[in-house]
């Protein structure tokens, strides 16, 4: 693995999990939450484990956006992108925070603060448009100058 830290969280990760009935998704989101991604060099050793080809592993880890294969920005901003945030304006506040990141969705400020991923429903739908940072806080009805206050709080953070 690129970070031989990494091996030994994955090995625990797979040993724990591999007899459990569908076990790739489990052993998939056990790994993002131990490591922040799924680093491409576990790929091989999961295939392994659950007898499956990379390919079968590489599939699911494409199909689902949630799944990162780099790791994320010191914080994850997601910006919910559905129908109830997209009708009172998360077209706009999602290209003023792009454009205050100076990135796009799945990718991550030259500085390494903030990685930028779209989400489809963060369940407030009466309140939006919603942002997610870090999935512990839910900001409702954010504005483009409430998302710079939210940003600068990030950036002030050591």
């Amino acid at each position: 693995m690129d970070n031989p830290d990494n091996s030994p969280r994955v090995d625990a990760i797979l040993k724990a999990k591999q007899s459990l009935p569908g076990a790739l998704l489990p052993i998939l989101h056990d790994i993002q939450d131990a490591l922040g991604y799924i680093p491409p060099d576990a790929v091989p050793s999961i295939a392994r484990a659950l007898n499956l080809s990379r390919a079968e592993v590489h599939g699911v880890i494409t199909y689902y956006h949630y799944f990162r294969q780099s790791p994320p920005g010191r914080h994850v901003v997601r910006v919910c992108r559905a129908e109830a945030c997209q009708s009172v304006g998360c077209e706009a506040l999602a290209a003023h925070v792009q454009g205050a990141l100076a990135c796009g969705f799945h990718a991550t400020s030259a500085d390494g603060l903030v990685t930028l991923e779209p989400v489809y429903c963060l369940g407030h739908c009466a309140v939006g448009p919603n942002i997610q940072i870090d999935e512990t806080t839910l900001h409702a009805r954010v504005t483009p100058e409430k998302f710079d206050q939210l940003l600068a709080s990030l950036r002030s953070k050591p």
